[in-house]
């Protein structure tokens, strides 16, 4: 199971944004660890640390395409007196057998070939006639290399010191060293590496599974037509997107109208690919909140440990939420404001690090820091209200954006930060330190 019950409370209760926050975080569970195949298991994290089973890279080859030498060969080598050297052979990238390249003799060599016994250092062909007996090459002349076959000379036209343009067994990683540590977020690079010492599967904990469902008889699918007292649907376009941009696998639903019993099964179907849900809409007091009907019959409400709670918070916007568990796995499900930036708001602050913990990370919070506020007038807010005001953070300063309605979406699409203004701080002056949440 992922999640356990919440704990009890009066349906009257202000809870704070912390205390709710902490409810949340105490009740999501981190998914179970799963073997997956690299690709598989990208934007994952790693439960366990990675150790490397051999040396990275596994022997010692050439950065250059060009002549594999012994140093004494070459030196005091120049375009007036160039060394002349035997080429004794080819020796190419994935090749097994090696030839041995003795005292006045070149092997021609290709990037990313093993140094072959003997040699000491490689020559760039640009530094030499390219086998061609016709002065030193260059450029597209210098990558095409006399044929294949290895008989004539070569000359080279500067010296080389030992081991130049060679990579050295073991220069990335050794073997037995740590690669990855459990905790790890796989990115590209980090794929990278895993394929490059072999590791064709890894354990991690999974993306979290996503479930989006917007609430209201008004929404309308983008592209639709609208009628009399409709809106576009974008709450659950943007919570999906929030979602994924989180790290999940998110899924959106299209809006459901205000018809519990709909409402009702549309969540139950959905529980089957869900390690979360989130609804939007329909948790205030108002007549038509069906949200609140619907969750309280979802899957078995007679098994121990299921049930949704729907709070009034102390912050602005936000302040109806719902959180809770539902269905025989309890499923956790965060039930938020219908308002388009009361609903971006709290899935920042709620259900963004509901996701991470799921994840396994251990830093699921957005980056906060302090600056300086940059604005023609003072903030207001009103007292006992943790408010959260759309902002633009830049070196150091932060300045609102549009007002303080929660409807406003267009503001909210300009915004990177969110200023927190204190529950007990009725006023902020222009100039003044404040908190700010970094949403880039």
């Amino acid at each position: 199971m992922s999640s356990a019950a919440p704990r009890t409370t009066g349906q009257d209760q202000l809870w704070t944004v912390d205390e709710h926050l902490e409810d949340i975080l105490a009740t999501v569970r981190p998914l179970e660890p799963i073997e997956l195949h690299l690709l598989d298991a990208q934007g994952c994290v790693l439960v366990e640390d990675v150790t490397v089973p051999v040396s990275l890279p596994p022997f010692d080859n050439s950065s250059m395409d060009g002549y594999a030498v012994r140093v004494a060969d070459v030196a005091g080598a120049s375009e007036e007196f160039p060394a002349v050297l035997d080429v004794v052979g080819d020796v190419a990238a994935g090749q097994a057998d090696l030839l041995h390249v003795g005292p006045g003799q070149a092997a021609r060599i290709m990037t990313g070939a093993p140094l072959p016994p003997g040699a000491e250092t490689v020559v760039p062909v640009e530094w030499t006639d390219g086998g061609l007996g016709e002065g030193p090459v260059s450029g597209m002349r210098a990558r095409a290399l006399a044929p294949e076959g290895a008989e004539g000379h070569v000359h080279v036209y500067r010296p080389a010191e030992a081991r130049a343009h060679v990579r050295a067994k073991g220069s990335d990683v050794k073997s037995g060293d740590r690669a990855l540590e459990a905790g790890t977020v796989l990115g590209p690079p980090q794929i990278a590496l895993l394929a490059a010492i072999g590791r064709g599967t890894v354990r991690v904990r999974p993306r979290p599974r996503v479930v989006v469902m917007s609430t209201g008889s008004e929404l309308v699918q983008p592209g639709e037509d609208l009628g009399s007292g409709q809106i576009y649907d974008s709450n659950s376009f943007a919570l999906t997107a929030a979602a994924r941009d989180a790290g999940a696998i998110a899924y959106r639903v299209g809006a459901v109208a205000d018809d519990a019993e709909t409402l009702r099964s549309t969540i139950e179907d959905q529980l089957v690919r869900a390690d979360l849900m989130v609804t939007t809409g329909g948790v205030s007091v108002g007549a038509y909140d069906v949200v609140k009907e619907a969750l309280s019959y979802v899957g078995d409400e007679d098994e121990a440990g299921s049930g949704i709670e729907f709070r009034k918070l102390a912050m602005q916007p936000g302040k109806p939420q719902g959180f809770g568990s539902i269905g025989p796995d309890h499923t956790p499900l965060l039930a938020l404001p219908g308002n388009p930036v009361s609903s971006y708001v709290s899935f920042e602050l709620f259900v963004r690090p509901a996701i991470r913990t799921l994840m396994g990370l251990q830093d699921v919070h957005r980056p906060r820091t302090t600056a300086t506020l940059t604005a023609d007038k003072a903030l207001t807010s009103p007292k006992g209200r943790r408010q959260f005001l759309r902002a633009t953070y830049a070196d150091g300063s932060v300045t609102p954006v549009g007002g303080a309605g929660s409807h406003l979406v267009a503001a909210l699409a300009h915004a990177d930060a969110l200023i927190v203004v204190p529950e007990d701080v009725e006023a902020v002056e222009p100039g003044a330190e404040v908190e700010v949440v970094l949403l880039g």
